[in-house]
């Protein structure tokens, strides 16, 4: 991906506050403890919390995926996303090296 596409994904409010969430995925979605969060968090649970359209939401994460800042798990008809930290490491380097 295009240095220019990671920071598209990086430009809309919403997807960089669904990333902060992910983050933390305990402390911002308590609702799926009983489930765990190894697999990440169910796109219902990060549609509640941003109160937005299922397809909004979906077309986000699906932004979010192609830029590499997050994993998504497929588990029957769920999917779960969570922070690809490794890809935030990537991005600090990009930034440390261009500047």
């Amino acid at each position: 991906m295009e240095q220019v596409d990671l920071f598209k994904a990086l430009s809309n409010k919403t997807r960089l506050q669904i990333l902060d969430w992910l983050k933390e995925p305990e402390a911002n979605f308590p609702g799926q403890k009983e489930y765990g969060y190894e697999q990440g968090v169910c796109v219902g649970q990060l549609q509640a919390k941003a109160n937005l359209t299922q397809s909004t939401i979906s077309e986000y994460l699906s932004i979010l995926q192609r830029a590499g800042f997050v994993q998504a798990t497929r588990k029957g008809q769920w999917t779960y996303y969570k922070r690809d930290e490794a890809a935030f490491e990537r991005l600090s380097t990009l930034i440390a090296n261009t500047l």
